[in-house]
């Protein structure tokens, strides 16, 4: 099953927009009322489905691995409206599609291989969805927003009830600004009793939600946050240390879990490689190095790409950056950042040597 997905998937990749363009407009067609559900303008929407896609085919052979991401997914997707009975229409519309692209790669085997995946998929959706006796999304209020620069801002959000997320995880919100576009986020602090999520974000090019957070959200704003997602996090009880590797404002991750970890006396080492252009894209620098002061346990390593000038900074990208320290052989590794970034990290670091299976990263990185 896994082989035939695979190399089906290769065939249909090079077309991935146009696959995704006909697998909305023939779920529109088998289910009408799903279409209420999106955004008018559809294009983040399709890119995510192309993400989610690729991220089960990566991961279709590690169960361990697949299955909560799967059930967090179902959890997920409950702030949308969707129920057990849009299921089949998804599976019908998404075989079609890949059908439609596969040319004679596709066969009765490869289509049974597809539906049973499916299958599997959509059952552990489902039924995560159905265990889940949470709310489908919490209610937040903006109560800070500062600017740092032209395309960063701060965001502080109280919400109604505390979201029950892990340090490291994200969540999806929706703002008022953009109604039903919902953006992944990830808090830069870990969870608190009085409900406060802080989020960083930046301004991207053609990004509909992170361009009017920075530059319209105000105090006062109603959000709708849903269920937390996301796998990175550190295990103290391993007995490996952790190397972070963040870019921009992809450090809100490793923020919320360092500030976790500052309650204990004692953790594994964590070496933190936090990358910009220039120095002014390290917004948390200061703060992150007053950590390290009173936690031995932490380094902080600043990387620069585009400032030789600067001095107490490694220099290049953070892919050369890490790799220039060794292999990390025996650490656990956790990446954030943008897709490109994240792409070019691991190919460097599986070129040094460093174990895939150590690396952990999310695969929702896009506005």
């Amino acid at each position: 099953m896994v082989r035939l997905i695979r190399e089906s998937w290769a065939v249909v990749e090079p077309k991935q927009d146009e696959v995704a363009r006909f697998f909305y407009g023939m779920l529109f067609s088998l289910s009408p009322g799903t279409r209420e559900l999106f955004a008018a303008n559809m294009e983040v929407q399709r890119s995510r489905l192309l993400k989610a896609l690729v991220h089960f085919i990566q991961m279709v052979d590690q169960p361990d691995e697949l299955l909560p991401f799967l059930q967090q997914l179902g959890r997920d997707h409950r702030k949308f409206g969707v129920v057990a009975d849009h299921y089949e229409a998804v599976g019908t519309a998404l075989l079609a599609a890949i059908k439609r692209f596969a040319g004679d790669t596709w066969t009765d085997t490869v289509e049974r291989a597809w539906a049973e995946a499916y299958t599997v998929m959509a059952s552990a959706m489902t039924e995560a969805a159905a265990a889940d006796d949470g709310p489908a999304w919490y209610n937040g209020e903006v109560v800070h927003h500062e600017r740092l620069s032209w395309d960063v801002a701060v965001l502080r959000v109280q919400t109604d009830h505390p979201v029950p997320y892990l340090p490291g995880q994200y969540v999806s919100v929706e703002i008022p600004q953009r109604p039903r576009f919902w953006r992944y986020l990830t808090p830069a602090n870990a969870p608190g009793d009085d409900g406060i999520m802080e989020f960083h974000v930046r301004a991207v090019e053609g990004g509909w939600v992170s361009r009017a957070l920075v530059g319209h959200a105000r105090p006062g704003d109603q959000w709708r946050i849903g269920s937390p997602m996301g796998r990175l996090s550190v295990d103290r009880e391993s007995g490996r240390d952790v190397l972070m590797v963040a870019g921009g404002t992809g450090l809100a991750p490793m923020r919320a879990i360092v500030d976790d970890l500052a309650q204990y006396g004692e953790n594994p080492r964590v070496y933190l490689f936090y990358g910009g252009r220039t120095r002014d894209d390290l917004h948390e620098l200061e703060n992150l190095q007053l950590v390290a002061a009173s936690n031995p346990w932490l380094t902080v390593v600043p990387v620069l790409e585009n400032d030789s000038e600067a001095v107490g900074a490694e220099q290049g990208t953070l892919a050369e950056a890490v790799t220039r320290y060794g292999a990390w052989e025996d650490w656990d590794v956790l990446i954030s950042g943008s897709p490109g970034m994240i792409r070019a990290t691991i190919s460097s670091m599986l070129v040094a040597g460093t174990p895939l299976d150590q690396i952990k990263y999310d695969p929702f990185s896009l506005d």
